[in-house]
């Protein structure tokens, strides 16, 4: 078992998730396990009750963990599932630490941090990395943080406690060009460097983060102020077109090859590189289409991460350029507003939670109704459909949500029975994977190819049984949990493809395996489009 820690320094937002997810992508190649988790140093016990506004979305793990979106950059570039084991907070770490106390598990002794706090983070670090070659553990937050310290004092540690070719530290710092200067400032990265050794750490690795080539003596120079060889200080520039460039990024840098010399392995190139491929489709499309995005946190480029990185890998499946459109749905409720709908190809409204700009998404959905362009609801866009549908079409003026309105006159979406008694906020909704039984003949079964699919969710509301028999009338219902005869998936008859899912699928798609009902909507768009025929959805499969 190998273990590599990935730090950062100078700044935060320097791309630590995306190094660790593609440094991870790398080792895969080699044909090894690997296993990506995260270390955040905030007192929240999970990002779940976290406005998207300070930490963008919720990413939603299969065994329902509230984290970091960084955990979906991890399970994009690589195969592994991950677990509530893989995110870890300081809110969770003094959490069970007071509870152990108070049990009497530390049998009367003073309760510091260490070794008790450095304990349990140690601890984590081993239960996360059960079954696999590698675990790449990323630290959040920035180098010199004081709620950091307590990380990285057990990263320290647990390095002491394990031979010499079972760990490594890469450290991801900044580079700044002063164009005042008219160069590259290697200082920020050398202080960085030197905080870290007063902990007691040495940097193995160093990413340096640069808009401007990283020349010979730059290198040589951060090699002897930071004591790391010159080939472990790797050059990384933001990439042309897209973050799935990174793994070639690195491995041009030989960042592969070093790592798997530092921890011992001998392992050879791999002959086939899923990635060229990926990076080929993605430059090189035969069809383009222009995607609206009406949303509630739209100015957010993080708070839809996941939504936009699907809809990218639905554009891989079918050999296509997405163009996103980001609408503000309080915009399409000013006068002159729907006006942002025109020209498009296809119209996506995203989970979201509260009644700010509902009654424009509202008007999106009947856009896309009422005009056959294609529509895709993901859960909140479930709900949003279902009330437009009731109001437009079935002529239930009162149709609402008990969400946006509790008094509402025809609650089609309803608050789900176990949820009214809930009042703690923190990982009580509906959270996790749960079945879903699709009707044979639907959009959906066609686009996923199977009879029962697996699906992640996050949500308190529901579409209301009490009016499922009326809403039949202009909906399929394509998609039941069998269990509770929930609906999951709706379709709207009469219409080229209209669909919307009660759980969130951006959670579970890849770029080399898009998710089956992004590479559908998005095949329904080029058809739409009407170039070059009609295109080939990715394939789905059993989830």
């Amino acid at each position: 078992m190998k273990y590599i820690f990935v730090t950062g320094g100078v700044v935060s937002s320097l791309g630590k998730g995306l190094t660790a997810a593609a440094l991870g992508a790398l080792l895969e190649l080699r044909g090894l396990t690997v296993r990506i988790q995260k270390f955040d140093p905030y007192l929240n016990v999970d990002p779940g009750t976290m406005s998207p506004y300070q930490h963008g979305e919720v990413y939603v793990l299969e065994d329902g963990a509230e984290t970091d979106l960084d955990l979906g950059h991890y399970e994009r570039f690589t195969s592994g599932r991950l677990s509530r084991l893989n995110s870890l907070s300081s809110g969770q770490v003094y959490e069970s630490v007071i509870q152990k106390e108070r049990r009497g598990v530390y049998l009367g002794k003073t309760v510091q941090v260490i070794p008790h706090v450095t304990n349990e983070i140690k601890e984590r670090i081993y239960a996360g990395g059960k079954d696999v070659d590698v675990l790449i553990t990323e630290i959040g937050g920035t180098t010199g943080d004081i709620e950091g310290l307590p990380f990285l004092e057990a990263m320290r540690q647990f390095a002491l406690e394990m031979k010499p070719k079972d760990v490594v530290f890469i450290h991801v710092t900044l580079v700044p060009f002063l164009a005042a200067a008219g160069e590259l400032k290697t200082k920020p990265t050398q202080q960085s460097v030197a905080k870290l050794r007063e902990i007691g750490i040495q940097p193995h690795v160093l990413v340096c983060r640069c808009d401007h080539p990283l020349d010979t003596d730059l290198r040589d120079k951060l090699s002897m102020f930071c004591n790391v060889p010159v080939k472990a200080v790797i050059e990384c520039r933001d990439v042309d077109s897209s973050i799935y460039q990174l793994p070639l990024a690195l491995q041009k840098e030989g960042m592969d090859q070093l790592v798997l010399d530092l921890l011992g392995f001998k392992i050879k190139a791999p002959r086939k590189n899923i990635w060229i491929e990926i990076v080929r489709r993605l430059l090189n499309p035969r069809h383009e289409v222009t995607i609206g995005v009406v949303g509630k946190y739209i100015e957010l480029q993080d708070a839809y991460k996941s939504v936009y990185e699907s809809i990218t890998h639905a554009g891989i499946a079918n050999t296509c350029k997405v163009n996103v459109r980001r609408i503000d749905a309080e915009d399409l409720e000013k006068k002159g507003g729907m006006a942002l709908l025109r020209g498009l190809d296809g119209i996506l409204v995203p989970g979201g939670f509260g009644d700010r700009g509902t009654e424009g998404k509202i008007a999106a959905a009947r856009y896309a109704r009422e005009r056959g362009v294609p529509y895709f609801g993901l859960c909140l866009g479930l709900q949003i459909a279902v009330i437009e549908i009731a109001r437009n079409v079935l002529k239930i003026p009162g149709a609402n949500s008990t969400e946006f309105d509790p008094r509402c006159l025809d609650p089609v979406i309803n608050m789900m029975e176990e949820q009214k008694a809930i009042t703690d906020k923190g990982a009580t909704m509906r959270l996790g994977s749960y079945d879903c039984a699709l009707v044979p003949g639907t959009l959906a079964a066609k686009a996923y190819g199977a009879a029962l699919i697996r699906e992640r969710h996050r949500h308190r509301y529901e579409v209301n049984n009490a009016y499922l028999e009326a809403l039949r009338k202009a909906l399929v219902v394509s998609g039941i949990n069998p269990k509770r005869n929930l609906v999951e998936i709706i379709e709207l008859k009469g219409h080229p493809w209209f669909l919307a899912v009660q759980f969130h699928p951006e959670f579970q798609s890849k770029p080399n395996r898009a998710h089956p009902l992004f590479a559908a909507f998005i095949a329904a768009a080029i058809r739409r489009r009407g170039r070059g025929g009609p295109a080939k959805a990715g394939k789905g499969g059993r989830r």
